[in-house]
């Protein structure tokens, strides 16, 4: 079985080859209708009679599944995305990780008076930061080369803040892993969802977006940058451990569904984070702020 699922992903078989429920009419339940009769994949529409499919859609299927393989050729996620619903965006992971961005930002503060004062990206090959006062304007131009982009909690909090920020319309699809992660049973935000996943956060342990306010500021008022590559190790942290929760969550998904053994992805290779949290930095402002380190 592991072998067979290893060879159907050399030959580019993807979950959304299997996916039903972006076309007009065909829903979730439909959709399990059409697996659990043997129509599992787009190559058996093709291959099944018109006759037997009405049986089962009542729906003339062909002529959307030679679109579906059209849009999936000329590498368009848009296509399935308008048409799938948001809790199944999940499925265009592995096929369109190569246009994936995973984005979090730091601001001053939780209302839309605040600043952003670092943003992290990681495309599943290299981080980008950005900096309040440094290049932060770049940030604009570089997420437009990207179709997706997944965040925590970033329907609700960071994209809005972006897009107030700079002016702009983030127009990529976007998969919020805080909602993706509540339907498999996980909740309590990041932090959170990385300790039941086993994630270890190492000397950022314990650290969070209150106190990442505290570094920005010590690092702006004092000039220090221990405190300001503190925070870029926090906030890029955040975005490398968006993708492994990803992972988690597509291959958690894929367990309910008879594709498990074909589809599952290994974890990502770990890339270093390329700043360190200063410990002596932490510790200081723990016990200004906090009484104890």
């Amino acid at each position: 079985m592991v072998a067979l699922g290893l060879f159907l992903k050399c030959l580019g078989f993807f979950m959304i080859k299997n996916t039903f429920c972006h076309l007009p009419g065909i829903g979730v339940g439909r959709e399990r209708t059409l697996w659990d009769c043997g129509i599992q994949s787009w190559d058996s529409v093709l291959r099944t009679p018109d006759a037997e499919l009405r049986k089962v859609t009542r729906k003339d299927l062909r002529s959307s599944i030679e679109q579906s393989q059209r849009e999936l050729e000329s590498g368009n996620p848009d296509f399935f995305a308008s048409g799938l619903p948001a809790g199944q965006h999940w499925r265009l992971f592995s096929r369109f990780r190569n246009s994936i961005a995973y984005v979090d930002i730091e601001t001053t503060g939780l209302d839309f008076n605040s600043t952003i004062t670092t943003i992290a990206l990681y495309d599943g090959k290299s981080v980008h930061y950005y900096v309040n006062g440094r290049n932060l304007e770049e940030f604009k131009e570089k997420i437009r080369q990207y179709q997706i982009i997944v965040t925590c909690n970033g329907k609700c909090f960071d994209v809005p803040f972006l897009e107030r920020f700079f002016r702009v319309q983030m127009k990529q699809i976007h998969i919020d892993l805080r909602y993706l992660l509540k339907s498999l049973g996980y909740s309590g935000g990041l932090k959170a969802c990385e300790a039941r996943f086993g994630i270890d956060r190492g000397e950022l342990e314990g650290i969070d977006g209150f106190f990442a306010v505290h570094l920005w500021h010590e690092y702006k008022r004092r000039g220090n940058e221990k405190a300001l590559e503190t925070l870029l190790a926090y906030n890029i942290e955040d975005v490398l451990n968006l993708e492994k929760l990803l992972t988690f969550a597509y291959n958690r998904k894929l367990e309910d569904t008879p594709f498990h053994s074909a589809h599952a992805l290994n974890q990502p290779v770990e890339i270093p984070n390329p700043f360190k949290a200063h410990t002596a930095t932490i510790r200081t402002l723990k016990k200004k702020f906090y009484g104890s380190w």
